[in-house]
């Protein structure tokens, strides 16, 4: 593979990221004496309305909160502390090709800024449902840093040449993707869900945190919590009254079509429903994964039959919900297994840059390049 020229130091990415994430930071407390801030609060603006049009999914609550966390994600002292845990001084630039999904906003950045960070080439395929604000934060940190722009590019039909590879699809397309992309490094990514394991001695407030995992982006990421662990006879009473504060849901009408339309099939099917005219959840022992507007639900009787389920199908996990009394109890019994990604109520939409898609580091993957 031939080494590119990458006209900047790993310094001058972290200021060039820095200044992206601090003008987010400056759209959503905006301050009327920076002219410039100003402008680009414009265009912002602009942008998330922009993808709004394009993908109804995209709610202006939902693009807030994308941005929100990528502008904590971008502060100086977490990119510092993020590239610290890796040698990027002697990486040999190569061409990265990158084909992102877009089911959430922003859900590919991580990997766009991974591949530019540790001194790559990023060839960036947007998914045409999210397609406008990869290109805005990468204008914002170029035009702090102009010899940025030699660090990216985007591509909308067949790829240029490329070194290597990183792909998200659903399992359908993640066997093309292994087929097609074989004969090149890659990391290639599958459907994932996210459980919420509940013991029963949960508050009120970790119940009204847990909705935000399960209703953020309307559920439709892999960090979305779409199934349940529950003790056997659980009273699900105190899960509904947490779950009643995203009410405001069932007003949006892509959401309600959901859930009007999986409740007639439950229901067709005979199906045993819990519902509060909202949320439909159903006995399920067979899949994590659930329709939008519903989630499934399991029994168990003991931790150590959680942790072994959980390690039976750790390859479809992203998160795990749990608190952090009843996590220190599960953690021992995977022993030498590889635990998952242990996250605390109303979390797993608030990743860290640390927190890699499928447990795979992204960072550690680009310095095999070579």
């Amino acid at each position: 593979m031939k080494s590119l020229a990458i006209n900047t130091t790993l310094n001058d990415r972290i200021s060039a990221f820095a200044k992206a994430g601090q003008l987010l930071s400056s759209f959503l407390q905006p301050d009327s004496n920076h002219e410039s801030s100003n402008s680009w609060n414009q265009r912002i603006e602009e942008s998330l309305q922009q993808a709004e049009r394009k993908n109804s999914w995209f709610t202006r609550e939902n693009l807030i909160h994308a941005i929100t966390q990528w502008s904590q994600a971008l502060l100086p002292e977490n990119l510092e502390q993020w590239t610290n845990g890796y040698d990027l001084k002697k990486v040999n630039g190569k061409r990265v090709a990158i084909i992102t999904a877009g089911n959430i906003p922003l859900v590919g950045f991580h990997d766009v800024l991974s591949v530019i960070i540790s001194g790559h080439h990023a060839i960036i395929k947007n998914s045409s449902n999210d397609d406008v604000l990869i290109p805005l934060i990468l204008d914002m940190a170029s035009t702090y840093k102009e010899d940025l722009v030699s660090s990216y590019s985007f591509v909308k039909g067949q790829l240029p040449e490329y070194d290597a590879v990183i792909a998200t699809g659903s399992n359908n397309t993640s066997r093309y993707f292994e087929y097609y992309f074989k004969g090149k490094p890659h990391i290639i990514r599958k459907n994932r869900n996210s459980i919420a394991v509940i013991t029963g001695k949960e508050t009120l407030e970790d119940m009204e945190a847990l909705s935000e995992d399960v209703f953020r982006y309307f559920g439709l990421g892999c960090r979305s919590v779409s199934h349940l662990k529950v003790p056997r006879d659980y009273n699900f009473d105190l899960f509904f009254n947490g779950m009643y504060k995203q009410r405001n849901l069932i007003k949006f009408e892509k959401y309600t079509n959901n859930y009007d339309y999986n409740k007639a099939v439950y229901l067709m099917s005979e199906f045993d429903l819990l519902d509060n005219e909202f949320l439909l959840i159903k006995e399920e022992n067979k899949s994590f994964s659930s329709p939008i507007a519903s989630l499934g639900y399991s029994y168990y009787d003991n931790l150590k039959q959680v942790a072994e389920e959980i390690s039976q199908k750790a390859e479809s996990l992203q998160c795990v919900v749990i608190n952090d009394v009843d996590r220190e109890k599960l953690a021992p019994n995977f022993k030498d297994l590889a635990a998952p990604q242990f996250v605390n109520f109303g979390q797993t939409q608030c990743p860290t840059l640390n927190d890699y898609a499928d447990g795979v580091d992204t960072i550690s993957f680009l310095l095999t390049l070579s």
